[in-house]
């Protein structure tokens, strides 16, 4: 499709929100890219459909992104479609499985569960993600992950046209790793199979694990979390401390201080500085150490 069918279409359904020449900055938790041709809000879960697989049959470049929280935006811009998640919220509670559309925060899912008195979700409070990005990835903190209590989910396959329900197994969970990232199916709906627990108990739990992220995490700066895979047999961060990189600096993109598993964005930094330091990081530490390590955070 060309960019004014895309229009036209977004623009005669009601089911849409979109804008157009949009700083990819304004929409991925690092703040850095150039402007995105045409951005899409679906307003439910058929529009998501209808669009996605339109743009797929016509061969026309999209992706699509929750919180844009672990991803990195080129500088030159996106000329295609990003296609946001962030109106598909739905939730529900059934027994002891939860529900959620993939847009919906996993943080404000496990708040959820929590007023509801059902434990499992705790270590997800905090995670700047959505549902759909934390089954795509196995998101995971604290000793969990989503392959711990996820029971189903429901994918759209775009260029067949069809919703297939996954089954844990299905989706092939490895470290922050699922079939998602290679079959190019894209998550509609999570069921997490959860218990009942104590609702005090749980947020106090939750309040423990954010002031730990707090106290550890440059949570003050744009960043997309950790920007590598934690190493076999080592802590990633120490990795990169003992090479002498905390504070290491391209441009605006810097090596946090507070913890170097993280690259912060300092001040305008660019898609460009962020990749140079990366490359800087992993030659130094397998020259250092022998140790090659592997990107978590995608280059859209």
């Amino acid at each position: 499709m060309r960019t004014e069918e895309i229009i036209s279409f977004l623009k005669a359904d009601e089911n849409f929100d979109f804008t157009t020449d949009t700083p990819a900055s304004s929409l991925t938790s690092f703040r850095v890219g150039g402007r995105v041709r045409v951005v899409a809000y679906p307003k439910n879960r058929d529009a998501f459909c209808e669009l996605t697989r339109r743009l797929a049959s016509s061969e026309t470049k999209y992706v699509v992104l929750g919180c844009g929280s672990n991803v990195l935006a080129p500088d030159e811009g996106y000329d295609g479609v990003f296609v946001m998640t962030t109106k598909l919220t739905g939730l529900s509670i059934e027994g002891n499985t939860l529900t959620a559309e993939c847009g919906r925060g996993i943080t404000s899912c496990a708040s959820s569960a929590a007023r509801a008195g059902l434990g499992g979700l705790a270590f997800a409070y905090g995670i700047p993600g959505s549902v759909g990005g934390a089954v795509y990835m196995n998101a995971g903190a604290y000793g969990s992950e989503i392959k711990d209590i996820i029971i189903s989910a429901d994918c759209w396959d775009a260029a067949r046209g069809e919703v297939l329900t996954l089954t844990k197994d299905e989706l092939r969970f490895g470290y922050r790793d699922s079939a998602l990232r290679h079959n190019g199916l894209t998550v509609l709906s999570a069921a997490f199979s959860l218990f009942p627990e104590d609702t005090e108990k749980i947020t106090a739990e939750m309040n423990d694990y954010m002031n730990r992220r707090r106290d550890k995490q440059p949570l003050e700066y744009p960043s997309a979390g950790s920007v590598f895979k934690r190493a076999p047999g080592h802590f990633t961060g120490k990795l990169i401390e003992d090479a002498g990189l905390k504070g290491y600096r391209v441009g605006g993109a810097e090596v946090s201080e507070k913890h170097a598993g993280f690259i912060i964005n300092a001040g305008g930094a660019t898609a460009e500085d962020v990749k140079t330091l990366v490359a800087v990081i992993e030659a130094r530490v397998f020259e250092l150490f022998g140790v090659r390590l592997e990107r978590e955070l995608i280059y859209l």
